[in-house]
């Protein structure tokens, strides 16, 4: 495999997303995606037991794998992952609606409309050649969603988690406990 340049993705946001699913429909819309089919989701996950139970919203997409297992199934070569910036590319042309990668993508990440042929997130490619952000980042209102190099989600998780301790050390100190 090549060396990938530079590697775009999401940073997600769980403590910001008001379930409001303005990126899924924004998605939608921008690509005319068929009822039916979604290459983002908000999905829910509950955790813990009664009484402490937790819901937690996650923003699903093709998280563009470092090693795309649905690229190393796929029979006729339609996924790609671009070298320049690590996005993987579907080759409609090429995909003849196996459903292999499917099986393979361990996200579930895969969809198939009418045509019977794969169709996922490809983050708005055209868009970001204009220098625009995907339309499921610019349209969310709470800012849980962003994009960017891998080196710059870092960074941004990381500030979010720095923040986070800070804000539960201060806490402590004003309870009179230790953090």
């Amino acid at each position: 495999m090549e060396r990938i340049s530079r590697q775009y993705g999401f940073d997600f946001d769980v403590e910001r997303c008001v379930q409001c699913h303005a990126c899924e429909v924004a998605c939608k819309s921008f690509h005319d995606v068929e009822p039916g089919v979604k290459r983002r989701r908000i999905a829910s996950a509950w955790e813990g037991q009664y009484p402490d139970v937790r819901n937690m919203t996650l923003s699903l997409a093709c998280l563009h794998c470092g090693e795309p297992a649905c690229q190393s199934v796929c029979p006729t070569g339609a996924i790609q992952k671009r070298t320049e910036d690590g996005i993987v590319m579907v080759d409609q042309a090429k995909c003849i609606g196996c459903h292999c990668c499917f099986l393979a993508c361990p996200f579930g990440v895969p969809q198939y409309g009418e045509d019977g042929k794969m169709q996922k997130c490809d983050l708005c490619v055209n868009r970001l050649d204009q220098g625009k952000e995907p339309p499921c980042v610019a349209t969310c209102p709470a800012e849980a969603l962003h994009f960017g190099t891998m080196n710059e989600l870092a960074d941004r998780a990381t500030g979010r988690l720095a923040r986070k301790l800070l804000s539960a050390t201060s806490q402590a100190r004003i309870n009179g406990s230790s953090p």
